[in-house]
């Protein structure tokens, strides 16, 4: 397994890690596999998306902050929404690897969702060999 440190800069963002990630693939010289991705925090999360229009980004996190409102909240550290938000994004995802690249589509890419930020992040990655 292997972690890559993500520092994040403001409160909601969307982090394209895509580049990282297919280095990582890249350096293992896996061919064929998977790769599994994990973030180990409540206020974070993992998803693919566009990463070629960054107003998607801006987009996803607006809708985002409409479905989970400001509260009130029980949670006395006063970020709730953080953790809903990040238990809708999901804290995994399992991408295929071909040719020794990631499967993606063509405007897809691998992101860390900050809901709690600025704050170091960090994601777990496996790659495993399937042939």
């Amino acid at each position: 397994m292997t972690e890559l440190h993500i520092r994040t800069r403001e409160k909601r963002q969307l982090v394209d890690i895509t580049d990282q990630v297919q280095r990582l693939v890249a350096e293992r010289g896996v061919r064929e596999g998977l790769c599994h991705l994990f973030v180990p925090h409540t206020t974070a999360g993992i998803t693919l998306n566009e990463n070629w229009d960054p107003a998607v980004r801006h987009d996803i996190i607006s809708a985002l902050e409409h479905i989970v409102p400001p509260g009130p909240y029980s949670h006395r550290e006063g970020n709730s929404p953080a953790h809903i938000m990040a238990s809708l994004m999901g804290s995994e995802a399992t991408l295929f690897i071909e040719d020794g690249r990631l499967v993606l589509g063509t405007w897809q890419g691998v992101f860390l969702a900050e809901f709690d930020g600025p704050r170091s992040r960090r994601v777990l990655v496996r790659i495993e060999v399937t042939s």
